[in-house]
């Protein structure tokens, strides 16, 4: 009879299963310091207001880089126009409900863009109405026209415009996009996360972008490049000046300059990915691209690397807009 052969157990690796968990955690843990540490890993942006009560914390909204410069648009284009925050808050509702703060070419029949407008309906061509400045602007002009809109519930005047079929949708956005307005134009600030450029910036874009959402400016002027000075006319230093834009405040522009201000420089921030922005200085405070979480730094608290010293930091009233130079 011949022996049957039971074949053995084959021994489990219980360790190959540790070390591969261990690398994997290891993996992970990499990734979260890089993005904790200098802002990388995938870009996004988060819009910071104070809280609304004493003692509570600051309320937040997160975005992906394309939603925040699409909503730094639509905030500066009505700080530009010196319309109230009422009228911001109204309008970036509605985009966050009728595009999530997208710019998108499709729509419930012709409807396109930020908001949803319809070239059939009187709002301009396809390529105005996917535009975000003249879509934004457009939605203003007709939102004006609403009588008493700042005293109405934000549906309410947001319909008047829209003449949407779900007019109470726009309601459930007005918290976040209150938060947005105090953000971009407020007491709040915007951080953006992500890598640093590595593709050289063109300061004249910049302008450019500045220009079309805020024309001539009556309340700043543009410092030319060749005299981009500063903190007391110091060098940038480190192998050459970086290419610039600086803002500067004209003379007793008040609290609607310093609006103008603080718009520009989230603008520059929530478009820093677009635009090859590698850093933004306003008031006593300045944003690098991939450093501090993507988080603004005030230059002269305990933790300020280079404290008032800074030869990139900002002059009273200057919004100054760094571009990169490129890595590659």
């Amino acid at each position: 009879m011949s022996e049957i052969r039971v074949p053995r157990p084959r021994r489990r690796r219980p360790l190959r299963t540790v070390v591969g968990l261990l690398v994997l955690l290891a993996v992970i843990g990499y990734f979260a310091v890089q993005r904790a540490s200098n802002g990388g890993g995938a870009p996004y942006c988060v819009a910071s207001a104070q809280a609304s009560a004493p003692g509570g914390s600051a309320e937040t909204y997160e975005m992906s880089p394309e939603q925040a410069a699409n909503a730094a648009t639509i905030a500066a284009v009505g700080i530009a126009k010196g319309l109230p925050d009422r009228a911001v808050t109204i309008a970036l509702a509605t985009a966050m409900q009728e595009s999530a703060l997208r710019n998108l070419d499709h729509g419930d029949r012709d409807s396109l863009g930020l908001f949803q407008q319809r070239p059939s309906m009187g709002w301009g061509t396809p390529e105005q109405i996917t535009d975000p400045v003249y879509s934004a602007a457009i939605f203003y002009d007709h939102l004006v026209d609403v009588p008493g809109y700042s005293r109405l519930p934000l549906t309410v005047a947001a319909q008047k415009v829209q003449r949407s079929g779900y007019p109470q949708a726009y309601a459930k956005h007005e918290p976040d996009a209150t938060v947005l307005t105090a953000a971009f134009g407020g007491a709040g600030s915007v951080d953006c996360g992500g890598p640093a450029p590595t593709e050289p910036g063109d300061p004249q874009r910049v302008r450019d972008g500045l220009d079309r959402i805020f024309g001539k400016d009556a309340l700043h002027t543009v410092r030319p490049q060749g005299e981009q000075a500063g903190q007391g006319g110091r060098s940038t230093g480190g192998g050459g000046a970086e290419p610039e834009v600086t803002l500067v405040e004209k003379r007793d522009g008040g609290e609607s300059a310093a609006r103008h201000s603080r718009a520009m420089a989230h603008w520059a921030v929530a478009n820093s990915r677009e635009l090859g922005i590698s850093r933004v200085s306003y008031g006593q405070r300045e944003w690098v691209a991939g450093q501090d979480r993507g988080r603004w730094q005030d230059r002269d608290g305990a933790d300020a690397k280079n404290g008032a010293d800074d030869p990139r930091g900002a002059g009273p009233g200057e919004v100054r807009i760094f571009l990169s130079r490129g890595t590659r």
